[in-house]
């Protein structure tokens, strides 16, 4: 079941609606038009007691205003680009810097600032059709690109994100979807005592504007060992270099069997909900971002967001990939088709 009911309107005077995805347990997805946002998922702990798991807002102004990409589709380029700038096929591009000297998440008007064109799919599983037309040069990206993002609400409480890119000339594509997860249901606790497992033997090390250098190192012996599950506030103040430079878990990890298949990437759980997350992706790699820089933002229902509240994990490929030509390719041509899916599957522990 789908419910469509107005959001709120853009300065232009255009419409944004919130979609409500219900399946057959009763479990609800609530997506906006604007950002292609989540802006909520209510499913059941092991009481059967259904609650709000991600961090949001009222109101679309609040959706406007927000500078950490609440539950959005960030694009063209997920992650950092060094000095926003790179090469392809013997021209270099500049884009927006707005990460210091750097690019991240699409530039200044990015993905989750554009109004898309949304489109219901009805069934037995419900799912809503997401379209946005980036032309060429927006950002300081080449050609035109084409991005539709299908989300489905399974029956299984699976949120399932399918991508699929085109272009008009060869350009570079790396969209994610930038939720902030909070699996307890009090989207004013933190998220340090949820444990976590990363299916990944490395990371990329990145310099101090969260640059890769392009080495891999082994997260062995590191805060970064989450090949078996553990607390993520058990190391996240070490005084850790890669820790100190994002203020906490900012990282990507170099997951395993990468082979464009979808396979299981990352757990989450939390202890009193019983409520797991199972993260499943095709990508290479995937962002852990623990909220370090959230901080005294006023969301949903007057719950005031304070640092840690939520933790991200975005799959995608690696931060700086059209700079290093060693990282698994993001290169787009015409002709091509790009294609991502991830799923979110929630459960929870008797």
């Amino acid at each position: 079941m789908i419910d469509k009911t107005s959001f709120g309107k853009l300065p232009d005077g255009k419409e944004v609606h919130q979609y409500i995805l219900t399946n057959s347990s009763g479990s609800k997805v609530t997506i906006i038009n604007y950002g292609a946002i989540v802006i909520s998922i209510i499913v059941p702990d092991r009481n059967g007691k259904f609650e709000d798991v991600v961090l949001g807002y009222d109101t679309l102004q609040s959706y406007m205003n927000d500078k950490t990409f609440l539950g959005s589709i960030v694009g063209r380029y997920g992650n950092r680009i060094g000095k926003g700038r790179f090469q392809l096929e013997g021209k270099t591009y500049q884009l927006a810097t707005n990460n210091g000297e750097n690019h991240l998440h699409g530039g200044i008007v990015g993905f989750n600032k554009k109004l898309w064109n949304a489109e219901t799919i009805e069934g037995n599983e419900p799912a809503l059709k997401l379209t946005l037309v980036s032309p060429d040069g927006e950002e300081g990206y080449p050609g035109k690109v084409t991005l539709v993002v299908t989300y489905t609400l399974t029956n299984k409480n699976e949120l399932r994100v399918d991508y699929k890119g085109t272009t008009d000339k060869t350009t570079i594509l790396n969209p994610t979807q930038h939720s902030y997860f909070n699996l307890s249901g009090n989207l004013s606790q933190t998220i340090l005592d949820h444990q976590l497992s990363i299916e990944a033997d490395s990371f990329t090390f990145v310099d101090k504007g969260q640059i890769p250098n392009g080495k891999f190192v082994d997260v062995a012996n590191t805060p970064l060992d989450f090949r078996t599950m553990k607390t993520i506030g058990a190391r996240v103040d070490e005084k850790y270099e890669q820790l100190l430079i994002g203020g906490g878990y900012d990282n990507n990890w170099v997951l395993k069997n990468y082979y464009g298949k979808v396979r299981k990437v990352a757990v989450v759980q939390e202890p009193k909900s019983g409520r797991t997350m199972i993260v499943y992706t095709d990508q290479p790699g995937i962002q852990f971002y623990s909220g370090n820089s959230l901080g005294e933002t006023k969301g949903k229902n007057g719950v005031v967001y304070k640092r840690r509240t939520g933790l991200c994990l975005e799959a995608q490929g690696y931060p700086d990939s059209p700079n290093k030509p060693e990282f698994p390719s993001v290169v787009l041509k015409p002709g091509d088709v790009y294609k991502q899916t991830t799923i979110y599957q929630f459960s929870a522990k008797e």
